[in-house]
Order: C-alpha cells, then structure tokens, then sequence
C-alpha cells in the first residue's frame, strides 16, 4: 500500500482522537510513552502558531504521527511513532523524510526508551545523537538526610492565580541555557495547572522575604498499575546557587511523595548536568533509561 503523509496546522477532534490511540497502542507495545508531556498537552488544548502535525496513513489507517515545535535558530524540534501494527512497512521513514523536508533539513527529533528501531531509522537518514536525557529513580522508602536550608530561606506552596508571574521569572533565570524548561510561558503553566495530577501542596517554593528564589515542583503518576512520584521540576536562582538550596528542594519534595505513601520515586536529567547527576546519584538515584535526541544535519 502507499504511504501518504497529511501535514496540518491544527487537528480536528476525529484527528485527535486517533492520535491517542496510536500514542496508547506504541505505549503498549514499547512499555514507554512514545510522546513527552510537551506535545501530549498540545494535542489535548491545542498545538501553538507555527506548529505541525504529520499524520502518515496506511490505505486508510492512521499509522503514524509526528510533531514538529516552531523552528527555533538551530531549526525545528519534533517527535514521531508509528503504529505497532504499521512498523517494518516503510512508515517511519516515510514520517521522517517529510519531517525532515517541513523542517527544511534541521531538525533534533526525541526518541525515548532509546528504541534501537528508532536509532537506525535516524542513523540511515544523516542523523547523529545529539543529547541523552537520563531517567532515573530511588526507593521512597530509603533513608533520607534533613533538608537543610540556607539561612534567611523558608518553603511554602504554590498558590494558582498569584505566584505565575514570579514563577515564571525564576523558572527563566534558573533554566536560561536549557532549550526547553527556561522558555516555558504563562499558557505552558496554566496547562499543567488544569491537569488532573496538579497539586499544589507538592509544589514547594523557596522565598527570602518575598522573593522566590527556587522551586521544587513534584508530580504523581496516578495511572501507572502502582502510582509513582516525580521530581517534576527542580530550579534555583543564579544568585542562590552553590549554597545547598538545590539539595534541600530535592530532599523536601521526596519527604513529600514519601508522606503520600508512594513506594518510588523518578526523575529526569541531562546527561551533560554532571552536578546534577551527581547529586541525584548522593541522594541514591540509579540510571534506568534514557531518551536521546537525534539532529539533522
């Protein structure tokens, strides 16, 4: 059969619906989810300006999909899947070259679970890895050392509806070399905030007096078979750094997810964040996964 790619600025609700459930069947068949939070939030409330969707049709089935983010100065970002029942017929690479082609030939594509389908599919079209995004994880039920504060520091929650503006300016000073979290806007926020897991007693912010100076933003995977705890997001002023604030963020977020009776914990990392690996490796964190990006050319 042929393969025909549709390329769209904006699925309709049919479109949608058929996404997820290739998303849920490669999930599936793969045991990790094909597609980061990122693009899942934009299929469920709507993809920004500048954003595509491929969707890649077998005959008449939905086989593959792919998202590609607004290009930035080193060129688009996107991720791809392809159906279980569709693999090995010439859908990715189909998806992929279209991909590659919208993108006008640079383009850093995310695979996760480092699927060694997806390596040759990228290798065989010039691309080369790029990135490593660590997934790492910990017992709950370890020891953990006292969260320690540096002097004039205290820890309260979140409070929706008065501390986005703040957050948001932080969240930029603490991630303004990091691609994806240091550009997160108000609509990225208000997102996550309308999700069903957001909880704002597990999202902890450091102040001195008034002023937020880093954060720790914990999460539950309520619809794993055994609910898991995350450290979302963890993130520190520069003007705070190398005082410890960071490990007692951490330490206070796992008491946290501990005080819910959560049995594990995960996390993700750069590979190329030695100190923050390092420390996640003292609190007893072990490497059980990777994602890695490709780039093109």
């Amino acid at each position: 059969m042929t393969i025909a790619v549709k390329i769209r600025e904006r699925l309709d609700d049919q479109e949608v619906t058929g996404v997820i459930a290739l998303v849920d069947a490669a999930a599936e068949a793969d045991s990790v989810s094909p597609l980061n939070e990122h693009v899942m939030l934009r299929l469920r409330y709507g993809a920004d300006a500048g954003t595509r969707a491929l969707l890649a049709y077998d005959g008449d089935a939905l086989a593959g999909f792919a998202h590609l983010d607004p290009p930035d100065s080193e060129g688009a970002t996107g991720e791809l899947v392809v159906h279980p029942a569709h693999r090995r017929r010439g859908v990715g690479r189909r998806l992929l070259e279209s991909a590659l082609a919208e993108s006008g030939g640079r383009l850093r594509l995310w695979t996760h679970g480092d699927h060694p389908g997806a390596g040759r599919l990228a290798t065989a079209l010039g691309f080369t890895r790029a990135r490593s995004l660590w997934r790492m994880r910990r017992p709950l039920a370890d020891p953990l050392p006292p969260a320690v504060l540096p002097d004039g520091v205290r820890l309260r929650a979140f409070e929706p509806g008065a501390d986005e503006d703040a957050w948001l300016a932080v969240n930029a000073r603490a991630f303004a070399h990091h691609p994806e979290q240091g550009a997160w806007t108000a609509d990225d926020l208000l997102r996550r905030e309308r999700e069903p897991w957001f909880d704002p007693s597990g999202f902890f912010l450091a102040v001195r007096g008034d002023r937020i100076v880093g954060f720790h933003w914990t999460k539950v995977h309520d619809d794993e078979a055994e609910p898991i705890g995350e450290v979302y997001v963890v993130g520190v002023d520069p003007s705070e750094q190398g005082g410890g604030l960071g490990r007692a963020l951490t330490i206070a977020g796992l008491e946290h997810l501990r005080s819910r009776g959560l049995a594990q914990v995960i996390l993700y990392v750069d590979e190329d964040n030695p100190s923050a690996v390092r420390l996640y490796e003292r609190l007893g964190f072990t490497r059980f996964a990777v994602d890695v990006m490709y780039r093109h050319p």
